[in-house]
């Protein structure tokens, strides 16, 4: 399989009955091709964005003043006066013929959620919220699985206008507390305990940590999931009519965290309207889905998917939860017996599927196919093409949490090339661009986004001055969004990623700060130094090696493995624990002393060492000669 190699073509009545189709013909402006449309929709901010408030039937208590007030990148405010309720418009498509919510785990048989259900658990956890206090603007945080009680709960601290944050509770308290400490949230919402792996983990203890840890707490509210102690149907008991608080566009949704390389973790606020008619176009018009459908991406309540995966209720469509662990015959089964029609999935499963000799079983509902988290090879397009169905629509998309979308990916009107993202989002002017700010296409260049959209940010939380959102993104080319990722735009519109451009670790899905793990490992003892890099291999294979410089007389043992490993899986993430851990004798560092870690990424991958750091720069370049040898080693023929 060769990248660039066409594998699929929508059929013309796929193509007649998309909901992108019925779109561009309401617009009635003679668009023939997507590119045409795309062009339009970055070029006429207004006119796109208006037109989808107007397609949609956004309901709106107050009216907007008008779409966009300005284009400053950061400070876009998109439409000014508008008052509305995301989680009103997540039941406006409520079907009494379909379930709201499919969903199972290692504790619980695969089962449904009513739509009716859904609103009574919403309006009683709604009311069980304002009975302890929580009013607009007043943070809710759940350390909790992904599972229907958490989507309930998020929806009904939506529709009170407060803030929401989650983290999936395989996360050590430490990462926890970095993100919610943050954000002092008056409510915890979590589980006793959850299952994984055929394995029960108590979070009792945990959650003892977060109460002391957090002094904003003022209650939590526990699920009863693992065992039978907690008292989430006591709070959550009462009834009534579902209300939804009129908030205005830009009033804050949730807080979600993406890691850089040193300090907290970046919480980033996204508003209700922002999120609301971004995700109405990526559900509808990017997706396809429908009423009928039944929507699944694999993730947990930690990884931007999640939040990401509710956009299904916005078409109609029937999400579908699943909590435990990816095994890839497991998770094919279930594909089957829930009769999912979007199977929605990360780079990783997919070479996992590949490498176990997976042979899925027949899948009659399946339609499309989603990739994330990494960038899909050409042999991953092969191996979903020949072991799951010819037809059958492959997307591999590319986003991030900044803006709880992908920006490049589905597109149901074009045809599918092995390696290749189909296109970039209607509204997401995305570019590649060189060092020297130009745009280039059919070169890999910096990912960049030239125009504002709505899901951007409003802000980071504890950024007063907004130095640290500005240095985020716009610190590279001044008033352009510098996403992090590498990117070729192909000559025919399509997109080739090439992992990040930062050091950021990217583990199916889930990012964390590579500082998050070195206060982990540089903890023990034994350890004098590490450096951690996400390599990807050809094939598609994620491999992260740790790298770790050690005390005169430790030895690097299985104990010592051992140790490293329970210390990142406890207070980091267990996706996080390294795939190898190797013994070096210094870390590269610049002269000011930081870590060398996109220098030694771009080694391990083949790059020339030579263009990827000067040795000058060094204040020990023979460091490097280490790493310079591992890639030949990596790349050399087996004998």
């Amino acid at each position: 399989m060769r990248e660039g190699q066409l594998l699929w073509e929508p059929s013309a009545e796929a193509r007649e009955g998309a909901r992108l189709t019925d779109y561009m013909r309401w617009l009635g402006r003679g668009f023939e091709t997507y590119d045409e449309l795309w062009r339009w929709s970055v070029e006429d901010l207004e006119g796109f964005w208006g037109s989808l408030w107007e397609y949609f039937e956004v309901k709106a208590s107050k009216a907007y003043d008008r779409v966009l007030e300005s284009r400053e990148m950061p400070g876009a405010r998109w439409f000014p006066g508008a008052e509305l309720s995301y989680a009103e418009h997540a039941f406006r498509m409520a079907r009494d013929d379909q379930p709201a919510i499919l969903h199972a785990s290692e504790l619980r048989e695969l089962s449904e959620v009513s739509w009716d259900e859904l609103r009574r658990q919403v309006a009683g956890i709604a009311a069980g919220l304002r009975g302890l206090g929580v009013e607009p603007g007043d943070r809710v945080a759940a350390y909790m699985p992904n599972i229907p009680e958490t989507v309930a709960a998020f929806l009904a601290c939506a529709s009170v206008g407060a803030i929401w944050s989650s983290a999936a509770p395989e996360f050590g308290a430490p990462t926890v507390i970095d993100r919610f400490e943050q954000i002092e949230p008056k409510v915890l919402l979590t589980v006793d305990g959850y299952r994984y792996g055929g394995k029960d983990f108590d979070r009792s203890d945990r959650v003892r940590q977060l109460e002391q840890a957090i002094p904003s707490l003022e209650r939590t509210v526990t699920l009863p999931y693992l065992g039978d102690e907690g008292d989430w149907h006591e709070v959550f008991s009462g009834g009534g009519e579902l209300a939804f608080e009129q908030t205005p566009f830009d009033h804050p949704l949730w807080v979600l965290y993406s890691s850089g390389t040193t300090g907290l973790p970046k919480a980033i606020v996204q508003g209700q309207g922002g999120i609301l008619i971004e995700h109405l176009k990526k559900a509808n018009l990017h997706t396809d889905l429908a009423p009928g459908d039944r929507f699944f991406w694999f993730t947990t309540t930690g990884w931007m998917m999640w939040n990401f995966l509710l956009n299904g209720l916005l078409a109609g469509s029937t999400i579908v939860l699943y909590d435990g662990q990816p095994d890839p015959e497991r998770m094919w089964r279930f594909a089957r017996e829930a009769g999912i029609t979007c199977f929605g999935t990360s780079a990783g499963f997919i070479a996992a599927s590949m490498k176990a000799g997976v042979e899925p079983p027949e899948l009659p509902a399946l339609r499309s196919v989603g990739s994330t988290g990494a960038p899909l090879p050409a042999e991953g397009f092969a191996w979903v093409y020949e072991h799951l169905k010819r037809d059958l629509w492959l997307f591999s998309t590319s986003g991030g949490t900044d803006l709880c979308t992908a920006f490049v990916g589905a597109c149901p009107l074009l045809p599918v090339y092995a390696g290749e993202l189909q296109a970039r989002s209607l509204g997401a002017k995305v570019e590649a661009w060189d060092e020297k700010g130009r745009a280039v296409v059919d070169e890999v260049g910096e990912l960049v986004i030239t125009e504002p959209m709505p899901s951007m940010p409003l802000f980071f939380w504890n950024d007063p001055d907004g130095e640290r959102y500005r240095s985020s993104y716009f610190d590279m080319y001044p008033g352009v969004w510098r996403h992090g990722d590498w990117i070729r735009i192909t000559p025919r519109g399509g997109a080739v990623i090439y992992g990040r451009s930062d050091s950021t670790i990217n583990r199916q899905g889930v990012r964390m700060g590579t500082a998050e793990i070195y206060s982990v490992v540089e903890a023990l003892s034994e350890v004098l130094d590490s450096l951690v890099v996400d390599v990807q291999r050809a094939g598609g294979e994620a491999w992260m090696p740790l790298f770790v410089t050690l005390r005169e007389g430790a030895r690097l043992d299985d104990e010592l493995r051992s140790e490293i490993a329970r210390g990142i899986r406890e207070n980091c993430s267990p996706r996080h624990v390294p795939d190898e851990v190797i013994q070096i004798d210094a870390v590269p560092r610049t002269l000011s002393g930081k870590k060398l870690e996109v220098p030694v990424k771009k080694i391990l991958m083949g790059g020339d060492p030579g263009k990827a750091a000067s040795r000058d720069s060094l204040a020990n370049p023979e460091a490097l000669d280490f790493f310079t040898e591992l890639a030949g080693r990596l790349t050399a023929p087996a004998p």
